[in-house]
C-alpha cells in the first residue's frame, strides 16, 4: 500500500465519494435515455462487453496473472446472475418504470443478501437491526407497487415492478455466489471477466428477444449515444475505480453507504432532467426504502465478522 492510500487527501476523498454516490446515482437516468433509441439488452451487452475487454487489458498489463478455466467458469455464472438477470431485467424494466423509482427498488438488494446469508447453511441469524431493515424494506415495497391513492400518487407499474424484484434476487443471488466462487486474486480482472462474459450473455438474450429486429443505426439518438458513452466510461470505469480506491483507503462501511445514497440521487435527477414526477408515494417509500438498507448495512458492517469480504463488496457494486 502506498503512502497516498495510507493518508489519503482530502480532495481525494471528497472526489472519490462524489464519483459513487453521484455517478453511480445517475447510472438510472443514463439507461432510461439509453434505450430510448437503442434495445435495453443490446445496449447493455455492449457497455459491459466494452468496459470488460478494458478492464481485463488493463489488469492483464499490470501483470495480473492470466485467469484459469475454472475462474472463467465462475465468471460465466457470476455475470450471468449479475449482469444478465440483474442489470439486463433493470434495463428492461426502465422501459416500464421511471429510473428514480427503479433505483429505490434496486436499493433493497441487500435486504435480499441479509436474508440469503441467514438461510443458507450454517447462516447467521439476523440481529434486531437486520430483522428491522427487512421489514422496513418490505414495507416500502408493497407502498411502491399498492394501488394507486389521490393522496399518495399513481401506483408503479405492477409487471415492471415485478421484473424489478426479480433482478434484485438475482443480483444478491450472484453476490453470494461470487463469495464462495473460485476467482482471481485480481479484483478489477475477475471484475472484467464477469463483464465480458455477461455482456455475451446479454447479447444473446437480446438476439433471442429479437432485438437486433429493432435496433436500427441511423436512429439512434445523439442522447442515447452519448448516455452509453457515459456508462462504459464512468458508471463501469471511474466509478468502480473510485469504489476500490475508497476500499483500500477508507472502510467498507463507509463506502457501503452508495446503497441508501443512490437512490436519493436517481430521484433527484430523474425529476430534475427528465421530468419524473415526485409524488407523497415516492417520498414515504424512499424513507422507508432506505431506512430499512440503513439498519442492513449497519448491522452488517458492524458486528463481528458480519461485514462482506471486500472481493464480494466489489463485485457487488461493480455494476453500477
Amino acid at each position: 500500500m502506498t503512502s497516498v492510500e495510507l493518508a489519503p487527501r482530502r480532495w481525494q476523498l471528497v472526489l472519490a465519494f462524489a464519483s459513487v454516490y453521484i455517478i453511480w446515482g445517475s447510472t438510472y437516468l443514463a439507461i432510461r435515455f439509453a434505450i430510448a433509441t437503442i434495445p435495453p439488452l443490446l445496449m447493455a451487452g455492449v457497455r459491459f462487453l466494452i468496459a470488460g475487454i478494458i478492464l481485463y487489458i488493463w489488469s492483464r498489463a499490470r501483470g495480473a496473472p492470466k485467469p484459469e478455466r475454472i475462474h472463467w467458469r465462475s465468471a460465466t455464472i457470476v455475470g450471468g446472475l449479475l449482469l444478465l438477470g440483474g442489470n439486463g431485467a433493470v434495463v428492461w424494466a426502465e422501459q416500464r418504470v421511471p429510473s428514480g423509482l427503479t433505483a429505490l427498488v434496486v436499493a433493497i438488494v441487500p435486504v435480499w443478501i441479509a436474508l440469503m446469508e441467514w438461510l443458507r447453511p450454517g447462516g447467521r441469524r439476523p440481529g434486531w437491526q437486520v430483522a428491522g431493515g427487512l421489514g422496513l424494506g418490505t414495507l416500502g415495497l408493497v407502498l411502491l407497487a399498492s394501488p394507486g391513492d389521490a393522496a399518495l400518487g399513481a401506483r408503479i407499474d405492477l409487471i415492471g415492478a415485478a421484473v424489478l424484484v426479480l433482478a434484485t434476487l438475482s443480483w444478491a443471488a450472484g453476490s453470494m455466489k461470487a463469495k464462495h466462487s473460485p476467482l482471481p486474486a485480481s479484483p478489477l480482472l475477475g471484475t472484467g471477466m464477469e463483464m465480458i462474459m455477461g455482456g455475451i450473455l446479454l447479447v444473446i438474450g437480446g438476439t433471442v428477444l429479437g432485438e437486433f429486429g429493432d435496433l436500427h443505426v441511423s436512429l439512434i439518438s445523439t442522447k442515447s449515444a452519448l448516455s452509453m458513452l457515459y456508462l462504459i466510461l464512468f458508471g463501469s470505469l471511474v466509478g468502480f475505480t473510485s469504489y476500490v480506491w475508497l476500499l483500500r483507503v477508507s472502510s467498507p462501511t463507509r463506502a457501503a453507504t452508495y446503497a441508501y445514497v443512490n437512490p436519493v440521487v436517481a430521484v433527484f435527477l430523474g425529476w430534475a432532467l427528465a421530468s419524473e414526477a415526485i409524488t407523497l408515494r415516492t417520498i414515504l417509500a424512499a424513507a422507508v426504502i432506505v431506512g430499512g438498507v440503513v439498519l442492513i448495512t449497519s448491522a452488517r458492517s458492524g458486528s463481528p465478522g458480519a461485514s462482506a469480504p471486500r472481493t464480494e463488496m466489489q463485485e457487488v457494486l461493480a455494476e453500477r
